[in-house]
């Protein structure tokens, strides 16, 4: 398609969960609703329409073993656009991406910046490994070098008592985001377990990734705070086998992992029965391929999600949390085009019929 084509595309076009428009046209690399008076080079295309997926939590530049080569990353985004998703929220990575900014064909992406842990309490080559009284300084950092988010590890497994537990005291974690906010960043978190939560929500955190450690004590906390979580499921189906590797040298910790697992799917139904926030994330990027977005969205489905919030958590809501348009008259035509209504039956994510991006049909 040349840089003068216009793109038509017909049939339900979801601009939110109850507003369906007929057609939308694509000009100029933006969304219009009004039909082009004497366009030429029409490509025309039909099918339900929904805006670019998001990745709310996602690792473009990692692997297991930390950062990768520039070719590497391109291949993880290229996976990610090509499933659908069109905008992701970087939630830490040792790798300067900022090159994925100067190419039209690749998602954009919302960062933010390098994990900031305790030391010798993540893995190894992710993170400023750093001890409390750092904490404010490296979050300053990261709020200057990210796209308005900071990532903290909250959580880890403690080799001395071979369990997870926080990582932080409160009153770092309290003058750590307090410090961000002054800089206009927002703050999250990974948990896995329970005992972090109450400190960094009370703190004053924006959201906490994971929050597989989430109770009725804590639930109607976020509620009133309104702190959003990203669950990760396709993530959190991992814990089985991670704990099946600790048995032998830390069977607490072991435990622990299948207990958060095996109450995954009521711990978020729960949470979203509160109200509070859930968007869609893979955590794609460490030891998991990129690509998951359909099947993260139907996870959150198989946790009770109505199907219509399960999609919105990577289309509408998603965007609105992060700032970012949807389908508006005049957006940057980012939009993905699919065979079936996605509202009743989200396996329809899996198979894009046509993936739009700044205008552009790729892939």
């Amino acid at each position: 398609m040349s840089d003068h084509a216009v793109l038509h595309v017909k049939g339900r076009v979801l601009v939110g969960p109850d507003e369906v428009r007929d057609e939308l046209w694509v000009v100029g690399g933006r969304i219009t609703y009004e039909r082009p008076a004497g366009a030429r080079d029409v490509r025309t295309v039909a099918g339900w329409v929904l805006p670019g997926l998001v990745d709310a939590h996602c690792h473009v530049g990692l692997d297991q073993h930390g950062p990768v080569p520039d070719e590497v990353s391109e291949k993880q985004a290229l996976a990610d656009r090509d499933a659908g998703t069109l905008l992701v929220r970087d939630a830490g990575s040792p790798s300067d991406t900022r090159w994925i900014d100067d190419r039209a064909d690749l998602p954009k992406i919302i960062r933010a910046g390098r994990h900031i842990a305790r030391t010798r309490r993540y893995i190894r080559n992710y993170a400023h490994e750093i001890e409390p009284e750092d904490l404010v300084a490296y979050v300053a950092r990261e709020a200057r070098r990210g796209d308005g988010w900071v990532k903290l590890v909250g959580d880890w497994i403690d080799r001395g008592t071979g369990d997870l537990s926080a990582c932080w005291p409160r009153d770092a974690v309290e003058a750590a985001i307090t410090e961000a906010h002054r800089l206009g960043a927002r703050v999250t978190a990974h948990c896995f377990a329970e005992d972090s939560l109450r400190d960094l929500v009370e703190a004053g955190i924006d959201c906490v990734e994971h929050a597989t450690g989430l109770t009725e004590d804590t639930i109607p906390l976020f509620a009133s705070r309104g702190v959003a979580i990203v669950p990760t499921l396709v993530n959190i189906a991992t814990f089985p086998r991670l704990a099946d590797g600790g048995d032998a040298k830390f069977p607490r910790w072991s435990a622990h992992m299948r207990r958060l697992h095996e109450r995954r799917y009521d711990t978020v139904r729960a949470a979203y029965d509160a109200g509070i926030p859930v968007y869609v994330g893979t955590d794609a990027g460490g030891t998991l391929p990129h690509g998951l977005v359909a099947g993260e969205v139907a996870e959150l489905v198989t946790a009770g999600i109505p199907r219509v919030e399960a999609l919105s958590a990577t289309t509408w809501g998603a965007r609105r949390w992060l700032g970012r348009p949807g389908l508006d008259e005049g957006a940057p035509a980012d939009l993905v085009v699919y065979e079936g209504d996605p509202r009743a039956d989200v396996r329809v994510l899996g198979a894009p019929r046509l993936v739009v991006l700044n205008g552009r049909p790729v892939g």
